[in-house]
Protein backbone atom coordinates (compact mmCIF):
# COMPACT_ATOMS: atom_id res chain seq x y z
CA UNK A 1 0.00 0.00 0.00
CA UNK A 2 1.26 3.73 -0.41
CA UNK A 3 2.77 5.68 2.53
CA UNK A 4 0.20 8.59 2.72
CA UNK A 5 2.92 11.56 4.33
CA UNK A 6 1.29 15.13 5.70
CA UNK A 7 3.66 17.96 4.24
CA UNK A 8 3.76 21.33 5.57
CA UNK A 9 6.18 24.06 5.02
CA UNK A 10 6.87 27.31 8.13
CA UNK A 11 10.47 29.44 6.62
CA UNK A 12 11.34 32.42 8.21
CA UNK A 13 14.65 33.15 10.26
CA UNK A 14 13.63 36.34 12.71
CA UNK A 15 15.58 39.26 13.77
CA UNK A 16 14.23 39.84 17.27
CA UNK A 17 16.19 43.16 17.29
CA UNK A 18 14.40 44.68 14.48
CA UNK A 19 11.94 47.46 14.40
CA UNK A 20 7.83 46.48 13.94
CA UNK A 21 7.04 43.12 12.97
CA UNK A 22 6.47 40.97 9.82
CA UNK A 23 2.91 40.29 9.30
CA UNK A 24 0.63 37.52 7.02
CA UNK A 25 1.21 40.13 4.27
CA UNK A 26 4.98 39.45 3.93
CA UNK A 27 4.79 36.14 3.53
CA UNK A 28 4.12 34.03 0.01
CA UNK A 29 1.45 31.43 1.03
CA UNK A 30 0.72 28.51 -0.92
CA UNK A 31 -2.35 26.01 0.36
CA UNK A 32 -3.29 21.95 -0.35
CA UNK A 33 -2.85 20.72 -4.64
CA UNK A 34 -1.08 24.50 -5.19
CA UNK A 35 1.63 23.07 -3.49
CA UNK A 36 2.72 20.43 -5.80
CA UNK A 37 3.54 22.57 -8.65
CA UNK A 38 7.15 23.15 -6.48
CA UNK A 39 8.02 19.27 -7.66
CA UNK A 40 11.13 19.72 -8.90
CA UNK A 41 12.24 22.90 -8.31
CA UNK A 42 15.15 24.06 -6.27
CA UNK A 43 13.69 24.74 -3.53
CA UNK A 44 13.98 21.82 -0.23
CA UNK A 45 9.85 21.52 -1.02
CA UNK A 46 10.76 21.01 -4.26
CA UNK A 47 13.06 18.24 -3.89
CA UNK A 48 11.00 16.05 -1.08
CA UNK A 49 8.37 16.27 -3.54
CA UNK A 50 10.47 14.75 -6.28
CA UNK A 51 11.26 12.14 -3.88
CA UNK A 52 7.59 11.50 -2.67
CA UNK A 53 6.65 10.62 -6.15
CA UNK A 54 9.56 8.56 -6.97
CA UNK A 55 9.40 6.35 -3.22
CA UNK A 56 5.33 6.51 -4.32
CA UNK A 57 3.81 7.89 -1.64
CA UNK A 58 0.07 9.82 -1.58
CA UNK A 59 1.01 13.28 -0.23
CA UNK A 60 -1.05 15.47 1.36
CA UNK A 61 -0.40 18.75 0.70
CA UNK A 62 -1.57 21.38 3.49
CA UNK A 63 0.39 25.00 3.70
CA UNK A 64 3.47 26.51 2.72
CA UNK A 65 4.30 29.84 4.20
CA UNK A 66 7.68 31.31 3.20
CA UNK A 67 9.07 35.05 4.17
CA UNK A 68 12.42 36.70 4.05
CA UNK A 69 14.37 36.96 7.14
CA UNK A 70 13.08 40.17 9.05
CA UNK A 71 11.60 41.12 12.76
CA UNK A 72 9.75 39.39 15.04
CA UNK A 73 6.43 37.74 13.21
CA UNK A 74 3.13 38.12 14.29
CA UNK A 75 1.20 35.37 16.44
CA UNK A 76 -1.46 35.82 13.42
CA UNK A 77 1.14 34.06 11.11
CA UNK A 78 1.26 31.05 13.17
CA UNK A 79 -1.94 31.25 14.13
CA UNK A 80 -3.14 31.03 10.36
CA UNK A 81 -0.58 28.41 9.38
CA UNK A 82 -2.16 26.17 12.23
CA UNK A 83 -5.36 26.95 10.93
CA UNK A 84 -4.48 25.74 7.55
CA UNK A 85 -2.58 22.24 8.81
CA UNK A 86 -4.60 21.19 11.87
CA UNK A 87 -7.82 20.22 10.20
CA UNK A 88 -5.57 17.49 7.93
CA UNK A 89 -3.47 16.56 11.38
CA UNK A 90 -6.32 15.58 13.09
CA UNK A 91 -7.99 13.38 10.68
CA UNK A 92 -4.32 11.16 11.28
CA UNK A 93 -5.16 9.11 8.06
CA UNK A 94 -1.46 8.75 7.10
CA UNK A 95 1.65 7.26 8.00
CA UNK A 96 3.88 9.91 8.74
CA UNK A 97 4.70 13.77 8.32
CA UNK A 98 7.34 15.97 6.90
CA UNK A 99 7.73 19.46 7.42
CA UNK A 100 10.31 22.04 5.70
CA UNK A 101 11.51 24.61 8.30
CA UNK A 102 13.75 27.01 9.22
CA UNK A 103 14.44 26.73 12.79
CA UNK A 104 14.76 30.30 14.18
CA UNK A 105 11.59 31.87 13.75
CA UNK A 106 10.02 33.30 16.64
CA UNK A 107 6.73 35.45 17.07
CA UNK A 108 5.42 38.06 19.62
CA UNK A 109 4.35 35.20 21.94
CA UNK A 110 6.69 31.74 21.17
CA UNK A 111 10.17 32.31 21.06
CA UNK A 112 10.39 29.34 18.86
CA UNK A 113 7.57 28.66 17.10
CA UNK A 114 9.18 25.37 15.48
CA UNK A 115 8.99 23.52 18.98
CA UNK A 116 5.29 25.24 19.47
CA UNK A 117 4.54 23.79 16.49
CA UNK A 118 5.97 19.99 16.97
CA UNK A 119 4.45 20.36 20.87
CA UNK A 120 0.46 21.12 19.41
CA UNK A 121 1.38 18.22 16.54
CA UNK A 122 2.85 16.30 19.09
CA UNK A 123 -0.54 16.56 21.19
CA UNK A 124 -2.66 15.36 18.59
CA UNK A 125 -0.28 12.05 17.18
CA UNK A 126 1.10 11.72 20.26
CA UNK A 127 4.88 11.83 21.56
CA UNK A 128 6.91 10.38 19.64
CA UNK A 129 4.31 7.68 18.02
CA UNK A 130 4.77 8.43 14.28
CA UNK A 131 7.48 9.40 11.92
CA UNK A 132 7.72 13.26 12.41
CA UNK A 133 11.00 14.44 10.08
CA UNK A 134 12.34 17.35 8.05
CA UNK A 135 14.78 19.54 7.35
CA UNK A 136 16.05 22.51 9.11
CA UNK A 137 18.27 25.56 8.09
CA UNK A 138 21.67 25.59 9.48
CA UNK A 139 21.39 28.68 11.18
CA UNK A 140 18.25 27.05 13.08
CA UNK A 141 17.90 27.93 16.72
CA UNK A 142 16.20 24.72 18.08
CA UNK A 143 17.93 22.72 20.97
CA UNK A 144 14.90 20.19 21.89
CA UNK A 145 11.91 18.95 19.59
CA UNK A 146 9.13 16.33 20.05
CA UNK A 147 9.85 14.91 16.49
CA UNK A 148 12.02 11.83 15.10
CA UNK A 149 14.64 13.30 13.01
CA UNK A 150 15.38 16.48 11.37
CA UNK A 151 18.44 17.05 8.97
CA UNK A 152 20.16 20.41 8.81
CA UNK A 153 21.59 21.63 5.90
CA UNK A 154 25.72 20.92 5.84
CA UNK A 155 26.64 24.07 3.87
CA UNK A 156 27.15 27.73 4.35
CA UNK A 157 26.55 29.45 1.77
CA UNK A 158 23.36 26.67 1.51
CA UNK A 159 24.08 24.96 -1.36
CA UNK A 160 22.73 22.02 -0.42
CA UNK A 161 19.35 23.03 0.82
CA UNK A 162 17.53 20.63 -1.25
CA UNK A 163 19.97 17.76 -1.19
CA UNK A 164 19.26 18.13 2.58
CA UNK A 165 15.55 18.01 1.88
CA UNK A 166 16.05 15.10 -0.01
CA UNK A 167 18.21 13.46 2.47
CA UNK A 168 15.56 14.06 5.23
CA UNK A 169 12.91 11.77 3.00
CA UNK A 170 15.34 8.93 2.42
CA UNK A 171 15.58 8.83 6.45
CA UNK A 172 11.67 8.80 6.35
CA UNK A 173 11.38 6.37 3.39
CA UNK A 174 14.06 4.32 5.85
CA UNK A 175 11.24 4.45 8.73
CA UNK A 176 8.48 3.93 6.47
CA UNK A 177 10.01 0.84 5.11
CA UNK A 178 11.61 -0.69 8.25
CA UNK A 179 8.63 0.39 10.75
CA UNK A 180 11.87 1.89 13.15
CA UNK A 181 11.55 5.12 14.74
CA UNK A 182 14.75 6.65 15.34
CA UNK A 183 15.13 9.07 18.22
CA UNK A 184 16.88 12.14 18.08
CA UNK A 185 19.24 13.97 20.73
CA UNK A 186 20.01 17.72 21.34
CA UNK A 187 23.31 19.34 22.64
CA UNK A 188 24.04 22.90 23.52
CA UNK A 189 27.61 23.54 24.32
CA UNK A 190 26.92 27.38 25.01
CA UNK A 191 27.92 29.48 22.00
CA UNK A 192 26.43 31.97 19.80
CA UNK A 193 28.13 33.03 16.38
CA UNK A 194 27.80 35.52 14.25
CA UNK A 195 27.06 34.77 10.67
CA UNK A 196 30.23 35.87 9.64
CA UNK A 197 31.76 32.88 11.57
CA UNK A 198 29.56 30.69 10.60
CA UNK A 199 31.07 29.42 6.88
CA UNK A 200 31.74 25.46 6.27
CA UNK A 201 34.25 26.66 4.18
CA UNK A 202 36.14 27.49 7.41
CA UNK A 203 36.67 26.94 11.30
CA UNK A 204 35.40 26.07 13.34
CA UNK A 205 32.08 24.85 11.38
CA UNK A 206 34.81 22.95 8.76
CA UNK A 207 35.96 20.74 11.31
CA UNK A 208 32.49 20.29 13.08
CA UNK A 209 30.94 19.05 9.81
CA UNK A 210 34.13 16.56 8.99
CA UNK A 211 33.95 15.48 12.76
CA UNK A 212 29.86 14.74 11.65
CA UNK A 213 30.31 12.74 8.90
CA UNK A 214 33.35 10.67 10.74
CA UNK A 215 31.00 9.83 13.65
CA UNK A 216 28.28 8.78 11.17
CA UNK A 217 30.70 6.41 9.41
CA UNK A 218 31.89 5.08 12.28
CA UNK A 219 29.05 4.21 14.02
CA UNK A 220 25.54 2.02 12.20
CA UNK A 221 23.61 3.34 14.71
CA UNK A 222 23.58 6.54 13.79
CA UNK A 223 21.19 8.15 11.15
CA UNK A 224 22.46 11.75 11.37
CA UNK A 225 24.30 14.36 12.62
CA UNK A 226 23.62 17.96 12.17
CA UNK A 227 25.38 20.89 13.26
CA UNK A 228 23.19 24.06 13.87
CA UNK A 229 25.55 27.10 14.21
CA UNK A 230 22.31 29.22 15.48
CA UNK A 231 20.69 32.51 14.26
CA UNK A 232 22.68 35.22 16.54
CA UNK A 233 20.39 37.60 15.91
CA UNK A 234 17.72 36.14 17.18
CA UNK A 235 17.47 37.02 21.49
CA UNK A 236 15.71 33.44 22.48
CA UNK A 237 16.18 31.19 25.18
CA UNK A 238 17.27 28.89 22.34
CA UNK A 239 19.75 31.11 20.65
CA UNK A 240 23.09 29.68 19.78
CA UNK A 241 25.20 26.67 18.60
CA UNK A 242 23.05 23.24 18.68
CA UNK A 243 24.23 19.74 17.55
CA UNK A 244 22.12 17.11 16.53
CA UNK A 245 22.38 13.08 16.97
CA UNK A 246 19.60 10.81 15.61
CA UNK A 247 20.14 7.44 16.43
CA UNK A 248 18.54 3.91 16.68
CA UNK A 249 16.30 3.36 19.49
CA UNK A 250 18.17 2.16 22.46
CA UNK A 251 21.48 3.64 21.52
CA UNK A 252 20.79 6.74 23.94
CA UNK A 253 24.14 6.25 25.61
CA UNK A 254 25.86 6.17 22.46
CA UNK A 255 24.78 9.11 21.35
CA UNK A 256 24.93 10.92 24.50
CA UNK A 257 28.96 10.45 23.65
CA UNK A 258 29.14 11.36 20.59
CA UNK A 259 27.69 14.16 21.38
CA UNK A 260 30.38 15.17 23.99
CA UNK A 261 33.22 14.74 21.73
CA UNK A 262 31.28 17.36 19.33
CA UNK A 263 30.93 19.42 22.34
CA UNK A 264 34.11 19.34 23.24
CA UNK A 265 35.69 20.19 19.76
CA UNK A 266 33.17 23.06 19.55
CA UNK A 267 34.45 25.00 22.57
CA UNK A 268 37.74 24.00 21.78
CA UNK A 269 37.27 26.41 18.78
CA UNK A 270 35.02 28.69 19.62
CA UNK A 271 37.47 31.74 19.24
CA UNK A 272 37.31 30.84 15.49
CA UNK A 273 33.66 31.64 14.82
CA UNK A 274 33.96 34.93 17.08
CA UNK A 275 34.52 37.06 13.90
CA UNK A 276 34.23 40.79 13.69
CA UNK A 277 34.79 43.02 10.94
CA UNK A 278 37.67 45.86 10.43
CA UNK A 279 36.14 49.56 10.19
CA UNK A 280 35.63 51.09 6.82
CA UNK A 281 38.61 53.93 7.78
CA UNK A 282 41.24 50.87 7.47
CA UNK A 283 39.97 49.01 4.33
CA UNK A 284 39.25 51.99 1.95
CA UNK A 285 42.79 52.83 1.61
CA UNK A 286 43.81 49.77 1.02
CA UNK A 287 41.88 50.50 -2.29
CA UNK A 288 44.32 52.85 -3.34
CA UNK A 289 44.95 53.00 -7.59
CA UNK A 290 41.90 50.28 -7.79
CA UNK A 291 43.72 47.41 -8.82
CA UNK A 292 43.16 45.60 -12.02
CA UNK A 293 39.86 42.66 -11.04
CA UNK A 294 37.03 43.17 -9.24
CA UNK A 295 36.87 44.14 -5.90
CA UNK A 296 34.00 43.22 -3.43
CA UNK A 297 33.10 45.01 -0.63
CA UNK A 298 31.02 42.61 1.94
CA UNK A 299 28.70 44.77 3.78
CA UNK A 300 27.82 42.03 7.28
CA UNK A 301 25.74 45.13 9.01
CA UNK A 302 23.16 45.16 6.34
CA UNK A 303 23.23 41.41 5.56
CA UNK A 304 19.88 41.22 4.23
CA UNK A 305 19.91 37.73 4.30
CA UNK A 306 20.25 38.36 8.21
CA UNK A 307 16.80 40.74 8.70
CA UNK A 308 18.80 43.79 7.32
CA UNK A 309 16.44 45.96 5.29
CA UNK A 310 19.17 46.54 2.56
CA UNK A 311 18.79 49.96 2.15
CA UNK A 312 22.00 50.53 4.40
CA UNK A 313 23.89 53.49 2.90
CA UNK A 314 27.58 52.67 4.68
CA UNK A 315 28.97 51.43 2.13
CA UNK A 316 27.15 54.04 -0.60
CA UNK A 317 28.75 57.07 1.54
CA UNK A 318 32.64 55.18 1.15
CA UNK A 319 31.86 55.36 -2.55
CA UNK A 320 30.71 58.77 -2.65
CA UNK A 321 33.87 59.81 -0.14
CA UNK A 322 36.45 57.92 -1.59
CA UNK A 323 35.27 58.71 -5.59
CA UNK A 324 35.45 54.86 -6.37
CA UNK A 325 34.83 54.78 -10.50
CA UNK A 326 33.04 51.94 -11.91
CA UNK A 327 32.05 50.75 -9.23
CA UNK A 328 28.00 49.95 -7.85
CA UNK A 329 25.66 48.58 -5.08
CA UNK A 330 22.50 48.13 -4.70
CA UNK A 331 20.09 49.41 -2.42
CA UNK A 332 16.38 48.23 -1.67
CA UNK A 333 14.34 51.69 -1.89
CA UNK A 334 10.79 51.64 -3.10
CA UNK A 335 10.36 55.61 -2.50
CA UNK A 336 13.74 55.90 -4.91
CA UNK A 337 12.42 53.38 -7.57
CA UNK A 338 8.75 55.85 -7.82
CA UNK A 339 10.85 58.61 -8.05
CA UNK A 340 13.06 57.45 -10.33
CA UNK A 341 9.95 56.12 -12.60
CA UNK A 342 8.56 59.46 -12.29
CA UNK A 343 11.75 61.38 -13.92
CA UNK A 344 11.95 59.12 -16.74
CA UNK A 345 14.82 57.38 -18.33
CA UNK A 346 17.35 60.04 -19.74
CA UNK A 347 16.63 62.85 -16.70
CA UNK A 348 18.69 63.94 -13.90
CA UNK A 349 17.21 64.00 -10.77
CA UNK A 350 17.96 65.00 -7.09
CA UNK A 351 16.47 62.30 -4.52
CA UNK A 352 17.57 60.59 -1.21
CA UNK A 353 18.51 57.39 -1.24
CA UNK A 354 18.53 54.34 1.49
CA UNK A 355 18.91 55.16 5.14
CA UNK A 356 15.01 54.64 6.12
CA UNK A 357 14.97 50.88 7.42
CA UNK A 358 17.11 50.98 10.69
CA UNK A 359 17.83 53.67 13.24
CA UNK A 360 21.14 52.38 13.60
CA UNK A 361 22.11 54.25 9.84
CA UNK A 362 23.36 57.43 8.94
CA UNK A 363 20.35 57.95 7.07
CA UNK A 364 19.33 58.98 3.44
CA UNK A 365 21.61 60.21 0.89
CA UNK A 366 21.08 63.43 -1.00
CA UNK A 367 22.09 62.65 -4.41
CA UNK A 368 21.77 63.94 -7.94
CA UNK A 369 21.54 61.27 -10.16
CA UNK A 370 20.99 60.23 -13.58
CA UNK A 371 18.33 57.64 -14.59
CA UNK A 372 19.73 54.63 -16.82
CA UNK A 373 17.35 52.53 -16.81
CA UNK A 374 13.60 51.35 -15.50
CA UNK A 375 12.85 47.43 -15.27
CA UNK A 376 11.21 45.22 -14.10
CA UNK A 377 12.71 42.87 -11.15
CA UNK A 378 11.88 39.41 -11.54
CA UNK A 379 14.57 37.19 -12.73
CA UNK A 380 15.35 33.23 -13.12
CA UNK A 381 18.36 31.99 -10.68
CA UNK A 382 21.19 31.44 -12.88
CA UNK A 383 22.74 28.92 -9.99
CA UNK A 384 19.79 26.54 -9.03
CA UNK A 385 21.93 25.45 -6.05
CA UNK A 386 22.44 28.89 -4.80
CA UNK A 387 21.76 30.17 -0.99
CA UNK A 388 18.84 31.86 -2.86
CA UNK A 389 16.98 28.73 -4.17
CA UNK A 390 16.99 27.69 -0.46
CA UNK A 391 14.67 30.43 -0.29
CA UNK A 392 12.37 31.37 -3.15
CA UNK A 393 13.05 27.94 -5.73
CA UNK A 394 14.25 29.01 -9.48
CA UNK A 395 13.02 32.79 -9.34
CA UNK A 396 13.37 35.95 -7.55
CA UNK A 397 11.12 38.97 -8.02
CA UNK A 398 13.07 42.10 -6.97
CA UNK A 399 9.70 44.13 -8.08
CA UNK A 400 9.97 47.51 -10.13
CA UNK A 401 14.01 48.40 -10.55
CA UNK A 402 15.63 51.88 -11.19
CA UNK A 403 19.02 52.17 -12.84
CA UNK A 404 20.44 55.64 -11.79
CA UNK A 405 24.15 56.80 -11.77
CA UNK A 406 26.30 59.04 -10.04
CA UNK A 407 29.18 59.83 -11.28
CA UNK A 408 31.52 56.53 -12.19
CA UNK A 409 29.04 54.86 -9.48
CA UNK A 410 25.69 52.96 -10.34
CA UNK A 411 23.59 52.56 -8.11
CA UNK A 412 20.67 49.31 -8.61
CA UNK A 413 17.41 50.58 -7.05
CA UNK A 414 15.01 47.99 -5.73
CA UNK A 415 11.10 48.00 -4.76
CA UNK A 416 11.55 44.55 -2.58
CA UNK A 417 15.27 43.86 -0.77
CA UNK A 418 16.95 41.19 -2.47
CA UNK A 419 19.76 39.05 -0.98
CA UNK A 420 22.97 38.96 -2.82
CA UNK A 421 23.29 35.47 -3.53
CA UNK A 422 22.70 34.82 -7.32
CA UNK A 423 24.53 37.55 -10.25
CA UNK A 424 21.36 37.21 -12.19
CA UNK A 425 20.31 39.73 -9.97
CA UNK A 426 22.73 42.20 -11.59
CA UNK A 427 22.65 40.22 -15.33
CA UNK A 428 18.79 40.82 -15.64
CA UNK A 429 18.99 44.09 -15.30
CA UNK A 430 21.96 45.12 -17.90
CA UNK A 431 25.15 44.82 -15.77
CA UNK A 432 27.85 42.51 -15.87
CA UNK A 433 28.99 42.21 -11.90
CA UNK A 434 32.38 40.95 -13.44
CA UNK A 435 33.24 44.12 -15.44
CA UNK A 436 32.78 46.29 -12.37
CA UNK A 437 36.10 47.78 -10.21
CA UNK A 438 34.15 47.47 -7.13
CA UNK A 439 30.60 46.44 -6.17
CA UNK A 440 29.46 46.89 -2.69
CA UNK A 441 27.74 43.32 -1.25
CA UNK A 442 25.10 43.25 1.80
CA UNK A 443 25.51 39.66 3.07
CA UNK A 444 27.65 37.71 5.65
CA UNK A 445 29.27 34.79 4.09
CA UNK A 446 26.36 32.97 1.53
CA UNK A 447 27.16 35.72 -1.46
CA UNK A 448 30.43 33.89 -1.66
CA UNK A 449 29.50 31.18 -3.99
CA UNK A 450 28.76 33.75 -6.66
CA UNK A 451 30.89 36.44 -6.10
CA UNK A 452 33.92 34.52 -5.08
CA UNK A 453 34.38 33.18 -8.75
CA UNK A 454 34.30 36.65 -10.44
CA UNK A 455 36.16 38.37 -7.45
CA UNK A 456 40.05 39.28 -7.33
CA UNK A 457 39.70 40.44 -3.78
CA UNK A 458 37.20 40.28 -1.14
CA UNK A 459 37.28 42.40 1.99
CA UNK A 460 34.91 42.21 4.80
CA UNK A 461 34.30 45.94 6.49
CA UNK A 462 32.14 46.63 9.41
CA UNK A 463 29.57 49.75 9.19
CA UNK A 464 26.07 51.21 11.47
CA UNK A 465 23.42 48.56 10.85
CA UNK A 466 21.73 45.91 12.51
CA UNK A 467 23.48 42.88 11.78
CA UNK A 468 27.18 43.53 12.99
CA UNK A 469 29.34 40.40 13.69
CA UNK A 470 30.22 42.63 17.17
CA UNK A 471 27.43 40.81 18.93
CA UNK A 472 28.82 42.49 22.46
CA UNK A 473 26.71 45.26 21.08
CA UNK A 474 23.14 44.01 21.18
CA UNK A 475 21.47 44.00 24.24
CA UNK A 476 20.07 40.52 25.09
CA UNK A 477 17.77 39.87 27.76
CA UNK A 478 16.54 36.55 26.52
CA UNK A 479 19.52 34.52 25.18
CA UNK A 480 20.31 31.54 27.83
CA UNK A 481 23.48 32.56 30.17
CA UNK A 482 26.37 32.49 30.14
CA UNK A 483 27.45 32.00 26.70
CA UNK A 484 30.17 32.76 24.68
CA UNK A 485 31.53 35.80 23.47
CA UNK A 486 28.61 37.43 25.58
CA UNK A 487 30.38 35.90 28.88
CA UNK A 488 33.77 35.36 30.04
Amino acid sequence: MKKRVLIAGLFHETHTFLEGTTGLRDFHITRGDDMLAAKGDSSPLGGVLELAEEYGWEVIPTADYRAQPSATVEDEVFESFWADIEPAISKRDYDAIYLVLHGAMASQSHPSVESRLLWRIAMIVGFHKMPIFGVLDLHGNLDHATATCFVAYRENPHTDAREAAQRAARLLQRSLTTGVLPTMHFRKPGIVWPPTGTGTAADPMKVLEALARELETKHRYIWDVSILAGFAFSDTPDCGVALIITVDPNHDSEAMSCLSQLEQKAYSLKHLGNVTDPPLSEVMPKLGGFPEGLTVLVEPSDNIGGGAPGDGTGLLRALLDYEVPNSAVCIADPEAVTMAEAAGIGAKVTFSIGGKGSRLDAGPVELEVEVIALNDGRFELEDKQSHLASMCGDHFDMGRCAIVRHQGITILLTSIKTPPFDLGQWRSQGIEPSQLSVIAVKAAVAHRRAYDPIAARTFWVDTPGPCSSNLKTFPYKHIRRPIYPLDS
